[in-house]
């Protein structure tokens, strides 16, 4: 159910649509609802928070979960996604950081383990 205020739709600009997607789904599974050439919807879940430290960048990180965080990142890879920012460890979990294949940069994490 929608309510209001609540954080409900994320929009990731796509240099190139079907490579786009096609990454998307070979890495993470993904379904897509196309809406004419040059979009396509995803309904993949949504939370949120904020960082206010100022050595990180100022554009918003949608980050992903996985359980297994280093297959995810294979998965990533041989899917065309570049990492950025190896596993790392960070206070609740442990998480890596990759460029899809229109230049957006994305976070997978997982819990400590």
């Amino acid at each position: 159910m929608r309510t209001d205020g609540k954080l409900d739709y994320l929009e990731l600009p796509a240099l190139e649509l079907p490579g786009t997607k096609a990454f998307y789904t070979a890495a993470f599974g993904w379904a897509f609802q196309d809406y004419g050439p040059s979009y396509a919807a995803f309904d993949e879940g949504l939370d949120g928070g904020f960082d206010s430290d100022p050595e990180k960048s100022a554009a918003p990180l949608p980050i992903l979960y996985a359980q297994d965080l280093e297959a995810m990142q294979v998965r990533v890879e041989t899917a065309g996604g570049q990492i950025v920012r190896p596993i790392y460890a960070f206070p609740g979990g442990r998480r890596f950081h990759f460029r899809d294949p229109s230049g957006n940069e994305l976070a997978v994490w997982s819990e400590a383990g």
